[in-house]
């Protein structure tokens, strides 16, 4: 990791939304209150010019940079984000937020409504992800920022900062959609799909009101979890880390976990319980699964004359979200004349790419942040 990380940083929280001003989403429903978990890092300038807004992808949180206490324990992207690092918090005022629909801060289905006491479960409202950036909107200006220098984000996050900067052409001069899709594969779909169904029919689900009676689908989310990490790979990392090497040499075969593949998966989804909640895991997936901007009427035309600079970066060996959906973000928007290009980096981590060192990817956002 390359120096200069962030010490320990705080999660703040402040509710956007009330009775009196509920969110009003995409649907006609309408949501209240709505509390939001969000971290910030560096210095905001006297011309409020500075600030680049992060954008987590699907089990991501506000945590993005810093730590909590642990030094070892570090934000999820804390490798970009940092003094000197491709979001350089010398330079810039980093906003990290949770989203609307989780479960680390930021109002969700696993949340108490006020109005009835209960855990709102599947009552709580189905949420797109301009709902997403609704809230995004409000929280800019309850800190007093009129226009974005980027917004940037992984997958989910990436998606949020494209679907940000269509609608809105003067939010933001930067917008980085990273490993994104506008427009989600059958196969994308169906990966959703087989999770959402192992959670839902794992008993402990209990038609979603599960928090009140002390067990959950644990079983079901650990799968889900696990399959999904299985995506976010590639096979030559997973050969890279495990190749067929077993926890005990010559043991005898068995149907309990053997490969040192399986024993990582297996902690891979019980670690995932301790942070995630399902629900969450449910409505995000699904709003990723409805998600296309350009395919809505008018979309090439409410990008005309649209000023924001589009980078969109894919990895060579992401599978999951393949150079093709960062080709197509590109093409639509070269449609509506926007300035954008796509780059495709070298690495051999899958998906995941978007959270590791890969020293190509950190000096194109650097770069193309300060340019």
């Amino acid at each position: 990791m390359t120096p200069g990380g962030l010490g320990q940083v705080e999660t703040q929280r402040v509710v956007l939304f009330s009775g009196d001003d509920p969110l009003v989403l995409e649907s006609g429903a309408t949501l209240a209150p709505v509390e939001v978990a969000y971290e910030t890092y560096g210095e905001l300038n006297a011309d409020r010019s500075n600030a680049v807004f992060v954008c987590h992808a699907l089990t991501g949180d506000a945590h993005a940079a810093g730590h909590h206490g642990d030094p070892a324990r570090r934000g999820w992207w804390d490798r970009l984000i940092g003094p000197g690092r491709p979001i350089d918090t010398d330079r810039f005022f980093v906003i990290a937020p949770n989203l609307l629909g989780g479960c680390q801060g930021t109002t969700g289905p696993s949340d108490l409504d006020p109005a009835t006491g209960r855990r709102r479960g599947l009552e709580f409202p189905m949420f797109s992800v301009r709902d997403l950036v609704t809230v995004h909107r409000r929280l800019l200006e309850h800190l007093g920022i009129e226009r974005l220098h980027a917004a940037i984000g992984g997958s989910l996050g990436g998606m949020q900062a494209l679907q940000w900067a269509i609608d809105d052409p003067q939010a933001m001069e930067r917008c980085v959609p990273i490993c994104a899709s506008a427009r989600l594969s059958a196969m994308n779909i169906a990966f959703s799909t087989v999770a959402r169904e192992a959670i839902m029919r794992d008993p402990g689900f209990q038609g979603g009101a599960y928090h009140e009676s002390g067990w959950g689908p644990n079983i079901g989310l650990a799968v889900a979890r696990m399959m999904a990490h299985i995506t976010y790979l590639s096979e030559d990392s997973f050969a890279h880390k495990f190749g067929r090497a077993r926890r005990i040499e010559g043991a005898e075969p068995g149907l309990g976990p053997d490969f040192e593949v399986e024993h990582y998966l297996h902690h891979q989804g019980a670690s995932f319980l301790e942070r995630f909640d399902a629900l969450s895991y449910l409505y995000l997936t699904r709003t990723m699964d409805y998600f296309e901007p350009f395919e809505e009427p008018g979309a090439r035309d409410r990008l005309r004359g649209n000023s924001t600079r589009f980078l969109a970066v894919s990895f060579t060996s992401d599978w999951r979200f393949s150079a093709e959906h960062s080709a197509h973000i590109v093409r639509e928007l070269h449609a509506g004349g926007c300035d954008a290009r796509h780059v495709d980096i070298a690495s051999p981590w899958g998906h995941d790419s978007f959270l590791l060192d890969v020293p190509e990817y950190h000096e194109l956002v650097g770069s193309f942040l300060t340019a």
